[in-house]
């Protein structure tokens, strides 16, 4: 198993971090490593914001609820599918902007920004550092894109948080292949057969070395998608230009 593929197995989310900033060599290398995956068409619909300023950091880290490890960390970023760019472009040339409004050119969007968080998340992590996700932007997404001076046709999709690990914890373990892997169709019953990874989790939260818990997989997507979350998001996208057609 070559060294990156062994460093990919062993993510976690980091949310106890050192306050130490990162140096600007280093961010420039995570940015460098996020610009750097592939994108669709090469349109390179994302952008990336640093957030330095203080204040603005503690009022994102609060409605993001994830004070303690926005605050104390290396850097953060907010990760924004952004397509105000091309729209630019079509304006400037009188043409519709009926290509960037539709619900694919979102999507084309969504995962140029996933692919280049992820790449960043990965280049991070060879360099000792730890990240954390923060979808929790999303929880008053109009205010973060006001807060960021976003324009139309972009998303705040989700922040990255990146520093020096203080604590780690364990690896959890993830769904194991026959639940998630086939080939050329869909199994069903296989993949929706939890049994086995059920008793894994259950093990993981009743035995790992903090904020132990009675749950398993099922039960914590029971709890998740009990109710609809952040309805909101979807008046905002149209907002902010998107059909959603």
């Amino acid at each position: 198993m070559s060294d990156l593929i062994a460093q990919m197995q062993h993510h976690v989310s980091v949310r106890n971090f050192e306050a130490t900033p990162l140096s600007a060599e280093v961010k420039q290398q995570l940015i460098a490593a996020a610009q750097s995956g592939s994108s669709s068409n090469f349109v390179q619909a994302f952008s990336i914001i640093e957030v330095t300023d203080l204040a603005l950091r503690t009022e994102i880290a609060t409605i993001s609820n994830s004070a303690s490890y926005v605050n104390q960390t290396g850097t953060f970023y907010v990760f924004v599918a952004d397509l105000y760019r091309q729209a630019s472009m079509l304006k400037a040339q009188g043409q519709s902007l009926a290509g960037i409004q539709n619900m694919e050119a979102l999507l084309v969007a969504s995962v140029d920004t996933t692919i280049a968080a992820e790449d960043m998340a990965v280049a991070a992590e060879s360099l000792g550092l730890g990240i954390c996700y923060i979808g929790g932007i999303r929880n008053n997404i109009a205010r973060v894109a006001e807060l960021l001076g976003l324009p139309e046709y972009t998303v705040p999709l989700f922040g990255l948080t990146v520093g020096i690990p203080k604590t780690k914890n364990q690896v959890k373990p993830r769904l194991p292949q026959i639940n998630q892997v086939a080939q050329n169709q869909y199994p069903r019953a296989q993949f929706a057969d939890l049994k086995q990874y059920n008793q894994q989790i259950a093990d993981y939260y009743a035995n790992r070395g903090s904020n132990q818990q009675q749950a398993d997989w099922t039960s914590k997507n029971l709890d998740f998608f009990s109710a609809p979350r952040r309805p909101e998001v979807g008046d905002f996208l149209k907002k902010q230009g998107f059909t959603l057609a």
